[in-house]
């Protein structure tokens, strides 16, 4: 078997170990789908009649402006699996296995491949569920298939990047306690973007962050290609911040994931 066969086959028995740990303990993975899915009723049945009103072409009502809210939840559901992979990877290296691994002939890159692989996989399927639940509750998207798979290929691509970022921090969290607190920002970010309101709406301070920050080009391609908005320069911005928080998040993976092996 070559090292290329070997390193992959290595990969896949590490992603099926985190899958079937997954299923075996669904706590963590239900509290990732469960908030987002709040946040969306929240917004749509308590705020949603107030803040429709002051969206431009957005009626009054909280119907229609599920339309404008579900693409900033659908994003932040992509960001809520931050958490639960920070703690998985910070559990494994805090309770030895990693250790009992390096005993094994096995490929080092496989340990980090297969919880990537893995999280990324959860994550879309927690995504899944909260886009059935937005059209169950009154989101009516008119994206072409091939716009539905430009969404999907871009929620996947902010998907890797942060279990990328969040494989890093539990490397380097002490405890899994620590490893849960860090990413919980990034999970919130997405407010302060145009996820529940334009930035226009904002403070000036305020205003120019959610414009420049790495979540609005996102949401604002999502958004459009779900829902027909204006995406103007956002779709080049928003690659450029998911592949440019990927690497980071690799490169940064990979020296720490050394450092604590070593």
């Amino acid at each position: 078997m070559s090292t290329v066969s070997h390193a992959v086959s290595d990969a896949r028995t590490m992603l099926r170990r985190n899958l079937k740990h997954a299923l075996r303990y669904p706590s963590m993975t239900i509290s990732v789908v469960v908030m987002p899915v709040m946040m969306l009723l929240l917004f749509n049945y308590v705020f949603g009649g107030a803040l429709g009103t002051g969206i431009g072409g957005v009626p009054k009502g909280d119907v229609d402006y599920i339309d404008y809210v579900a693409p900033g939840i659908i994003l932040m559901a992509a960001t809520s699996g931050a958490v639960a992979t920070a703690v998985s990877v910070c559990v494994d290296m805090t309770e030895g296995i990693v250790n009992r691994f390096r005993t094994m002939a096995i490929s080092r890159a496989s340990f980090l491949t297969g919880h990537v692989v893995g999280s990324v996989i959860q994550t879309m399927v927690s995504i899944t569920f909260v886009v059935g639940v937005a059209l169950l509750i009154g989101f009516r998207p008119d994206a072409t298939p091939v716009e539905w798979l430009a969404a999907a290929g871009l929620l996947t691509l902010l998907t890797l990047a942060f279990t990328w970022l969040s494989a890093a921090i539990g490397l380097v969290a002490k405890n899994p306690e620590t490893a849960s607190n860090i990413p919980l920002p990034l999970t919130f970010l997405p407010f302060l973007g145009s996820a529940v309101v334009p930035p226009e709406s904002m403070p000036t301070g305020l205003r120019w962050f959610a414009e420049y920050q790495p979540f609005t080009p996102v949401i604002e391609t999502l958004r459009g290609l779900l829902t027909g908005t204006e995406i103007g320069n956002s779709g080049i911005a928003a690659l450029a911040w998911c592949l440019g928080l990927t690497l980071v998040g690799y490169l940064w993976a990979r020296a720490a994931f050394r450092r604590g092996t070593r």
